[in-house]
C-alpha cells in the first residue's frame, strides 16, 4: 500500500457503494473482502484496523477491497440495521471475487458480524471463502457459526464487545480465540501486533 488506494463504486442494492482498492505488487494470489465496524457509530473504510488488514493482505499478495456501507461517506442508502449491510458486502464480494483467486472475509466488529454472514452465505452457495473476525460484535448481533479455520481476535481490555460475549460465541464450536493482553476494542498501539497475527494466518 505504498501508493494510494484506487478508489471506485460498484452497483449495490441501495445504490452506489464506494470502494477502495489497494493492489500488492505483481499479480495478485487472492482478493480480501474487509468491512468496516458500525456505521452508526462512526465506521468507515478508513478505520485504523480495517486499513491494517488491507496492509497485512497486501503484504501477503493479496487485492484488498475495503468499502463504504451505505450511507457512509459517497455510499448511498440507509442504515438498514445490519440486514441491507449483509446485501451492500455481498454485492462488493460479486463485483470483485475473481473464479482463479481465493476468496479472504474480514471484518472489524460490526463488520465481523457481517463478513461471518457473508462466509455463511457463500458455504451455502458451495463457494467458500477464509475468514477473518477482529473484535467481532459477538454480544449485539446474532453471530453464525463459522468455520473451524476462521481467525479470530480479541482484545482481553474490549469495552465494547466484550471478551467474554465471543468466548461464550466460540466454545460450543470448539473455535480458538487470539486473545491480545491488555488490548481494548480499537486496538490502539496494537495494530502492528494485528497485522503481523493476520499475515502469518494469511501465509
Amino acid at each position: 500500500m505504498a501508493t494510494a488506494s484506487k478508489r471506485s463504486e460498484v452497483a449495490g442494492p441501495a445504490g452506489r457503494i464506494e470502494v477502495a482498492l489497494d493492489e500488492p505488487d505483481g499479480a495478485p494470489v487472492g482478493v480480501a473482502v474487509l468491512c468496516h465496524p458500525h456505521p452508526v457509530h462512526g465506521g468507515t473504510m478508513d478505520n485504523k484496523v480495517i486499513q491494517t488488514l488491507a496492509r497485512a493482505f497486501v503484504q501477503r499478495g493479496h487485492r484488498a477491497v475495503r468499502f463504504n456501507f451505505r450511507g457512509v461517506g459517497a455510499s448511498q442508502g440507509r442504515w438498514d440495521e445490519g440486514r441491507g449491510e449483509v446485501d451492500d458486502a455481498m454485492a462488493v464480494v460479486d463485483a470483485f471475487r475473481a473464479a482463479n483467486l481465493p476468496l479472504v472475509l474480514g471484518g472489524f466488529s460490526f463488520g465481523g458480524y457481517v463478513a461471518a454472514q457473508i462466509a455463511v452465505r457463500l458455504s451455502a452457495a458451495g463457494s467458500p471463502a477464509r475468514l477473518v473476525l477482529v473484535g467481532p460484535a459477538t454480544s449485539t448481533f446474532g453471530m453464525p457459526l463459522v468455520a473451524p479455520d476462521t481467525l479470530v481476535i480479541h482484545g482481553e481490555a474490549d469495552d465494547v464487545v466484550p471478551l467474554h460475549a465471543t468466548l461464550d460465541w466460540a466454545r460450543p464450536q470448539q473455535l480458538p480465540v487470539v486473545v491480545l493482553p491488555g488490548v481494548g476494542h480499537f486496538f490502539h498501539g496494537q495494530l502492528t501486533r494485528l497485522r503481523d497475527l493476520v499475515q502469518a494466518w494469511a501465509s
